[in-house]
This record gives C-alpha cells, sequence and structure tokens, in this order.
C-alpha cells in the first residue's frame, strides 16, 4: 500500500496489527471535517476509518515530533485513563514531556504558575476530552497534533491522525506505531531490527492499559500458585538455603523453631501451670506506703527507722 513516501509503506504486518485492535472502527457520529478520513458507513450505522490516510498522518506525525531539536520540547497530554499508560512509555522512549490526569489550566499561558510549561508541540489522545490544552496552545500559537475518531472535533488541530481513541489496545497501538516511527526517523532503531532498544524489544502490549484489579488478581494467583512446605506446623513458602544456614544456595531448607506438637492440650496446661510464689516473710503485716495512722505497723516502722 504506497503513502506517499517512499521506503516507508504500510506493511501487512502493521495493517493486520491495525485490524486486530479495532483501529479502523470509528464512531456512529461523523464530523464534517472528519468525514474525509471514512472509509463507508456499515449498515449498523458505525463509521468505518480509512487506514490509508491514518498511516499517512501518522507518518506525518512522526515528522514533526522528529524535527523537533530537544525532545523535552515536546509535550503529550491524555486525560483519558487507557492512554496513560502508554503516554508514559512514549515519554521515557522518545523523551517527551508527559502530562496525564487533569490538566491545570493556565500550565501554557500563566507564567506564574509553578507548572508553566513553553512547549514547542503538543501531542494528545482525544481533543474533545483535552479541549483545555487545545485553547491554551492556540492562545500562544501551539501546534498540536491528535489522534481523532470520526465524530471528533478539529478545531485547533494541526495534524489529526483518525483512528479509534476511545479502545484500550487501539490507542495503546497507535502511541506504540508513534515512538517506533519517531525512533527510526532519528536513526536509534531501524526497520530490520524492529522496535528495539538496549537489546530488548518493545512489543506493543507494553503501551496497552492493565486494569489495577486484574493485575492485582495475577500477582494473588502467582502467589497461590509457588511452591510451599511445611515449616513448624504451617504451610509456608520454601526458602532458599544461603551458606550461614547450612544450606546450599537454591535448596529449600526447613527451620525449626523449637516448637513441639501437643495432642493433649489440658494435660499440657497443668503440668506447665506455674505455682503461686511463697509470700516473703515479714510483709504481710507492714502498712502502705504514705499511712500515717497511729498503731502497732506505724510504731514498727518507727522502731526501724523507717520514713514515709
Amino acid at each position: 500500500m504506497s503513502n506517499g513516501y517512499p521506503g516507508q509503506q504500510l506493511t501487512d504486518e502493521d495493517a493486520l496489527k491495525l485490524i486486530a485492535s479495532d483501529t479502523h472502527i470509528g464512531m456512529t457520529n461523523v464530523d464534517h471535517q472528519c468525514e474525509a478520513y471514512t472509509f463507508k458507513r456499515r449498515n449498523d450505522g458505525t463509521y468505518i476509518i480509512n487506514l490509508k490516510k491514518t498511516w499517512e498522518k501518522l507518518l506525518l506525525a512522526a515528522r514533526a515530533i522528529a524535527a523537533v531539536e530537544n525532545p523535552a520540547d515536546v509535550c503529550v497530554i491524555s486525560a483519558r485513563p487507557y492512554a496513560q499508560r502508554a503516554l508514559l512509555k512514549f515519554a521515557a522512549h522518545t523523551g517527551a514531556t508527559p502530562i496525564f490526569g487533569r490538566f491545570t489550566p493556565g500550565q501554557f499561558t500563566n507564567q506564574l504558575q509553578k507548572n508553566y510549561r513553553e512547549p514547542r508541540l503538543l501531542v494528545i489522545s482525544d481533543p474533545r476530552v483535552d479541549h483545555q490544552a487545545v485553547t491554551e496552545a492556540s492562545y500562544c500559537n501551539l501546534p498540536v497534533i491528535s489522534f481523532v475518531n470520526s465524530d471528533s472535533p478539529l478545531k485547533f488541530i494541526d495534524i489529526a491522525i483518525p483512528c479509534n481513541n476511545k479502545g484500550a489496545q487501539s490507542i495503546g497501538l497507535m502511541w506504540w506505531l508513534l515512538a517506533r516511527e519517531v525512533l527510526t526517523l532519528k536513526g536509534k532503531i531501524s526497520r530490520d531490527s524492529g522496535f528495539r532498544l538496549d537489546d530488548r524489544v518493545i512489543m506493543p502490549d507494553l503501551y496497552f492499559y492493565r486494569d489495577p484489579e486484574e493485575q492485582e488478581k495475577e500477582e494473588a494467583a502467582e502467589i497461590r500458585e509457588a511452591p510451599k512446605e511445611s515449616v513448624g506446623g504451617w504451610d509456608a513458602p520454601a526458602i532458599e538455603g544461603k551458606p550461614e544456614t547450612g544450606g546450599a544456595p537454591g535448596e529449600a531448607v526447613r527451620l525449626d523453631f523449637g516448637i513441639e506438637k501437643i495432642d493433649d492440650w489440658a494435660a499440657a496446661a497443668d503440668t506447665q501451670q506455674p505455682s503461686a510464689a511463697p509470700a516473703a516473710a515479714g510483709w504481710e503485716n507492714q502498712p502502705a506506703p504514705g499511712n500515717t495512722g497511729a498503731g502497732a505497723q506505724g510504731t514498727e516502722w518507727g522502731a526501724t527507722g523507717g520514713s514515709w
């Protein structure tokens, strides 16, 4: 599939990734400016996005990002939770400045604000959700690149990348493709080796959103499936032996806490019950401290020279 850029054609593998993540699925509504990016409309009313135009705009956005000399001057913003993980990974791999969560008004226009920034390029995930950042970018003549759906408004958007920006896998894949193309244009990776950094392959699922509840369930399942060994009457995970404990490295060691098994707790309680301590001789008739009453006890204390 030709896209107008020699040597940068959409491969069959990338096309399959886009289709598998439902990047081509739009909404039932269409904006008059985004209608040019749609291919057709299904019988159920859903618009299909033209992936050829998606790839062309993706390469154009990658060229604009790679043209910025300082990568930190590129500011990436997303208030949508599905795109925040992809946004942080994109910033870590390309050196961009991430702003995730709620965008504080005045970050681009109020110089007295603590988080004031002066970026040269802005990349967002949804112009409808991130409208505050787009509005402030228009005040300071800041170019904006945005992932847009079929019903997204294109006001103040300079480069629109048509895609399904509401799906968790779709938006993650688009950020992954954008990061890969930016690094390719900068010469940090090659198309022959693929998306590889520090001898580590960066897969698209690294940019996908992960539900915190499902992640906790997976960690709990891994703990339950860990090998266990009975230690002192309880089931506890096997502990690797250390040279100072007498076990070989990597060998499970049974710890003895000196706890003996007791079958008859009643008999053990009778034999282990402490006896009453004998009363100290001569102390049973002594008065309490501070007692000033007269009597034989007070006389006895006075005779011994005690003073309270």
